[in-house]
């Protein structure tokens, strides 16, 4: 058994999918989405497919170790993020071959379903209590929203409005988390995290930049709030420290960012032993999801999952649209059920797929400015 072909797949709104095909015409798909940066990706495939066309799509774990040390230059966004694209393709490839999915092959369940949760309120959040209780409607007891628009690195803090949004979506019965997404620097992520801590929040997410994370206890000596943190975060390595440092209470490994399944199945497990929760990061589509819910069903210490369903990004195509059967990854009671079909559990409507391909989308994010002039972090 051999890989014969190996394609990619730009795909709207921000998505790139992979597609592996085996000498006997049986396939495999995965999801390597990189926001804002799938062409880069789309060109580390070049290198990959003089690595794995011709192998062995079994051997799952040595590809990953041939992508990952053959090439001499590890990590980073771009490369992992292809990394993980083509892992989960293998996994979902080998599941179908064997008729599992692929949590049966790494260990079997542990759970039968996980808590999902939604987001509201866009990149700059309003509308709160609208959008609370449109996801309320929807069965979801659970959001999350961006805590501010850009804030300048030091300013007087006027973070009352953040408060009043926090206790909107929780008079409609939401438990809430807070997205900082990296955008305040220290002086100003202090104030705030110390503010929220009567609030009762789930969680709150990047309260610094992870290049920041050795300011991290000074963060969590403020707040008994939990802090999430970890999708700029590429493999155990990156997440070693993080750990360590005990300041973080949930990490948030990007199954499309991080090395895909089999690297996040190891960074959970390295997570379990430090008492960390698991909490994936997924604003991406839909095989990135089934890579997530795999994970779900396989590491005790998933808490939580982050799923795309309408969010502010999926402009004109949103989460289901390319899946043959939307049911498996549509949440009932607040909760997405671990998939039961072969490998990720997703299947995909490739005439769909290679069709909106066709017209690839060039997906960029904002670029936002301070009133001086000076460039704010999105």
């Amino acid at each position: 058994m051999k890989i014969a072909r190996l394609e990619t797949f730009l795909v709207p709104p921000r998505w790139l999918f992979v597609r592996i095909e085996a000498d006997n015409g049986s396939v495999g798909w995965g999801e390597a989405s990189l926001e804002g940066h799938a062409e880069a990706v789309m060109g580390a495939f070049a290198a990959i497919a003089d690595r794995v066309i011709g192998a062995d799509p079994r051997a799952i774990e040595d590809i990953w170790q041939v992508i990952y040390r053959g090439g001499f230059y590890r990590g980073g966004a771009v490369l992992m993020s292809a990394l993980a694209g083509l892992d989960q393709a293998l996994w979902d490839w080998k599941g179908r071959h064997h008729g599992l999915p692929a949590h049966e092959m790494m260990g079997g369940r542990v759970r039968e379903r996980v808590r999902a949760y939604a987001w509201i309120g866009g990149d700059r959040p309003a509308d709160i209590a609208e959008a609370a209780a449109a996801r309320r409607a929807q069965g979801f007891t659970a959001v999350k929203m961006n805590a501010t628009a850009d804030v300048a690195w030091l300013e007087a803090p006027r973070f009352a409005e953040v408060v009043a949004r926090v206790e909107a979506a929780q008079a409609e019965g939401m438990d809430v988390a807070l997205d900082f997404h990296g955008r305040l620097h220290r002086p100003m992520a202090k104030q705030l995290a110390r503010l929220l801590e009567p609030l009762g929040l789930l969680f709150i997410e990047e309260p610094l930049l992870s290049e920041h994370a050795s300011a991290l206890p000074q963060i969590a000596a403020l707040t008994s709030t939990p802090i999430a943190l970890g999708e700029r975060l590429y493999s155990r390595w990156d997440f070693r420290p993080i750990l360590e440092s005990g300041a973080v209470d949930i990490i948030q490994p990007d199954l499309s960012h991080a090395g895909g399944l089999s690297e996040c199945r190891r960074i959970a497990a390295l997570a379990e032993a430090y008492d960390v929760a698991v909490a994936p990061h997924c604003p991406l589509g839909p095989l990135a999801l089934g890579a997530c819910l795999q994970l779900a069903a396989s590491a005790p210490n998933v808490v939580l999952q982050e799923m795309s369903l309408g969010i502010h990004y999926n402009e004109g195509h949103d989460l289901l649209e390319f899946c043959t059967d939307p049911s498996v990854l549509t949440p009932v009671d607040g909760h997405l059920p671990i998939p039961t079909g072969p490998g990720l559990g997703i299947a995909i409507d490739e005439d769909r797929v290679r069709a909106a391909a066709a017209s690839p989308h060039r997906w960029r994010n904002p670029v936002w400015r301070h009133p001086d002039g000076s460039l704010a972090e999105w």
